[in-house]
């Protein structure tokens, strides 16, 4: 079972996912983002941290969601302590794709420094 909760903080918007992202629920997840980026949110942060498993349709989710924002000129963040759901994404490489962050703060502080803030820059 999966459960989304979503929330808009300076700007992102942070979905916090709790169960598992698998073939059987990542489409909730797919059609969330999918969602959200036609109403004009493209700055995300996917909050992984309650996420018990993780499976190769629940990556292909994230980094679908990825193209899609990155088309609009936005980012996807992902937030993930140092257990399991990292090292999936440090494994096969992807980390270097997406940042991941150990926490929400920083991800919101980091991805400001690093010059990919979930932030929308004002003009």
């Amino acid at each position: 079972m999966l459960q989304l909760k979503e929330s808009h903080e300076d700007g992102a918007s942070v979905i916090t996912l709790r169960g598992d992202v698998d073939a059987y629920t990542a489409p909730l997840l797919r059609q969330r983002i999918v969602d959200l980026v036609d109403e004009g949110e493209v700055n995300l942060i996917i909050d992984l941290g309650q996420v018990e498993y993780l499976d190769s349709t629940g990556v292909g989710v994230i980094f679908e969601g990825l193209r899609r924002v990155k088309t609009k000129g936005g980012t996807i963040d992902l937030v993930a302590g140092p257990g399991r759901i990292r090292r999936i994404f440090d494994s096969l490489g992807l980390s270097k794709d997406v940042p991941i962050h150990g926490s929400r703060d920083e991800a919101f502080g980091e991805s400001a420094r690093e010059g990919h803030s979930p932030h929308p820059q004002a003009e």
